[in-house]
């Protein structure tokens, strides 16, 4: 790609924020690509574009703000060189300093010159007086860039006209620290000769050989262990880590080795109780891990927390190393200080590989950490289905409870996890384990609003009035919540409707303190139908539902029903006409709790009547002529013969009515 399409490519697509996230993974090759590129016009905001100067680009300060702690934490020098030296606009560069200034035209260019090694131009600036120890915003001067990139004569020019060998930047890097870091060897040596300390180290505790050993540097390495005198070669950085830790670390191989011949404590432990062994099976490094094997160290050895290399491979997903410690002898179920074993750590993680080399060399399956966790508990909790089926394979105990009472069916069921339920159920999980709290998975997927889990434990045989230790169904917890679709598979499935909590309230009087009017008219109709039918039942032909119903064949009879009780029932008749059709004082309150007001009644007689031509429809009766008896019945003939004539005036009136 040539550098103008890969601009226009960078505009389009990428944008400063890529090179932001760039930068904080230490991916520094990329970075510089990313970061020249402004963001498309029509994504700037007012403060944004006020931020970004006159270029129309993202000041890096910007950038920096946001993102240098984490290359800190992960100590890529090398992105905090290239995300503070980008060129951006004089908005970047000309961010506070370390002193509370701000770098001046001239000084911007100092420090250009000297990290592109514009030697002509820094010696024309420098004849104009300009500052040769002016700090950028993260205290960065220019004899830091010239050696970071390897300048030598932009070096040799700075220290002639007073540069401080000496001078660090905001994070403790100096010029020669910088010069280690990135493996200029020169450089190195032109700041040793010109009275650099070499005793340095920036704020994370790293001295020269950290810096040089976690990047590979040999040339740098062998200098400093035979041409400098009194190097500590097991100095600790803040972490307590050695140049030795470092090289395992960073999976340097050749730095491993040659200090290791130099004579280094390869036992030694940093604060986390850590050893290079630790470090290099965490972080995948093969090779380094094989040479530490060889070298003899102790595969069994703990960390702080308990871990031993082998955990450290494992939580860190790396297959690889795991069958190399195996193939060595290390301990498949060696346990923690919280009781967790390596298959624990590569269930968190979710590697099927490391699992199944863990399993192959007889890791057990069943061990309970200090939470009561088994493996397949945490691989259900963080819902990775084929390591779920790989656990089940291995013959995991389904029904494990953990100090919680929760059974993997309830972890899944809280996940809202569908595949992970039915390799659970398929392979035996109980669907009817209770928790501390009495709760069942049914309880859960309910109270999450999983329907289609409520379904899938509902076909398993799921208790559907099992009770909590607030005594509350399942259907209850739908009432409270609003969980209409859960609600209508339970009342479908065939709840017990009488069931009563703590404050003696069914899942009725729930819906309805709640106000949830659609659940209170689904609930009477379910019981309705329960009494009528004896039970649960399924009209033969028809697909049961409890919601309003939409059917073009009741619109006409609905428009009847709407006029009827706005404007021809009186207060009270509509509850007479209720006990009339057999609905009862709990559906008659529940109605009536929904609405209040003077001319509440039309309302409550409307939901009334649309729940009772529900009945009718499902039992395939008249509902014309039950209507008509039922206004005859609470001593309203007048009302049902006025009704009568106008619904058979209707062109599209059914045959069916003649009755009235």
């Amino acid at each position: 790609m040539s550098k103008a399409d890969r601009g226009s490519a960078g505009e389009q697509e990428l944008g400063p924020k890529r090179g932001a996230e760039t930068k904080s993974e230490g991916h520094y090759d990329c970075a510089c690509i990313l970061l020249p590129y402004p963001r498309p016009a029509a994504a700037t905001t007012q403060p944004e574009a006020l931020e970004r100067g006159h270029s129309g680009r993202i000041p890096i300060g910007l950038l920096i703000r946001t993102h240098m702690e984490h290359c800190r934490e992960l100590q890529t020098f090398d992105c905090i060189l290239q995300l503070s030296s980008a060129q951006s606009d004089p908005v970047c560069a000309s961010t506070s300093n370390s002193v509370g200034g701000r770098l001046l035209p001239l000084e911007i260019q100092l420090h250009e010159a000297a990290r592109r090694n514009q030697v002509g131009r820094m010696k024309e600036l420098i004849a104009r007086k300009v500052n040769v120890r002016v700090r950028n915003h993260v205290g960065r001067v220019a004899l830091h860039w010239a050696a970071g990139a390897g300048h030598e004569q932009a070096v040799r020019l700075l220290l002639e006209h007073g540069a401080s060998v000496d001078d660090a930047d905001a994070f403790g890097m100096n010029a020669i620290l910088l010069s280690a870091w990135f493996g200029h060897l020169q450089v190195l040596q032109i700041l040793v000769n010109s009275g650099a300390k070499i005793h340095c180290e920036n704020k994370d505790g790293l001295a020269l050989l950290h810096c040089a050993a976690l990047r590979g540097h040999m040339p740098v390495l062998a200098f400093m262990m035979e041409d400098l005198e009194d190097v500590a070669l097991d100095h600790r950085d803040k972490r307590g880590r050695t140049a030795f830790h470092k090289a395992a670390e960073h999976g340097q191989l050749e730095a491993l080795d040659f200090l290791v011949g130099s004579g280094c404590d390869h036992s030694v432990r940093d604060k986390e109780g850590n050893t290079a062994l630790h470090l290099a099976a965490g972080q995948g490094h093969t090779a380094v891990l094989q040479r530490l094997v060889d070298i003899g160290l102790d595969l069994e050895e703990q960390n702080a927390e308990g871990l031993t290399a082998l955990h450290a491979a494992a939580e860190g997903t790396h297959p690889d190393c795991v069958q190399r410690l195996l193939g060595a002898g290390s301990h498949v179920n060696a346990l923690t200080q919280k009781k967790m074993s390596c298959l624990h750590y590569a269930a968190l993680s979710g590697s099927e590989a490391v699992c199944q080399a863990l399993i192959r060399a007889g890791g057990c399956t069943n061990v309970a950490d200090y939470q009561g966790t088994s493996p397949l508990h945490l691989a259900v909790r963080h819902n990775f289905p084929a390591l779920v089926e790989l656990l089940i394979d291995a013959h995991s105990d389904l029904n494990a409870i953990d100090n919680k009472k929760m059974s993997c069916l309830h972890y899944a069921a809280l996940s809202g996890s569908e595949a992970v339920c039915q390799a659970l159920i398929r392979a035996g999980g109980c669907t009817n384990v209770a928790d501390y709290q009495g709760t069942s998975p049914l309880h859960l997927a309910v109270r999450h609003n999983f329907p289609a889990l409520v379904e899938l434990l509902i076909d398993a045989h799921s208790d559907l009035n099992a009770i909590d230790n607030r005594q509350q169904t399942p259907l209850h917890l739908a009432a409270e919540h609003a969980r209409q679709d859960v609600a209508e598979m339970l009342l479908i499935a065939g709840v017990d409707l009488n069931l009563r909590d703590k404050q003696g309230k069914t899942a009725l009087a729930v819906a309805a303190r709640s106000n949830h009017i659609t659940l209170v008219d689904m609930i009477i109709k379910a019981d309705r139908l329960y009494r009528r039918e004896k039970g649960p039942q399924r009209p033969p032909g028809k697909s049961l539902t409890f919601r309003q119903d939409h059917g073009q064949e009741t619109q006409q009879l609905h428009s009847v029903l709407w006029r009827l009780a706005s404007r021809h029932l009186r207060p009270h008749e509509w509850k007479k006409l209720a006990f009339s059709w057999e609905f009862t004082e709990a559906h008659v309150s529940a109605i009536e709790q929904q609405w209040t007001g003077t001319r509440s009644y039309q309302e409550h007689g409307h939901r009334m009547l649309l729940i009772w031509l529900h009945g009718m429809t499902l039992a395939g009766k008249n509902p014309s002529k039950a209507l008509f008896e039922g206004l005859v019945a609470i001593g309203r003939r007048d009302l049902a013969e006025s009704i009568r004539k106008k619904v058979n005036a209707e062109p599209r009136a059914p045959r069916s009515c003649m009755a009235m």
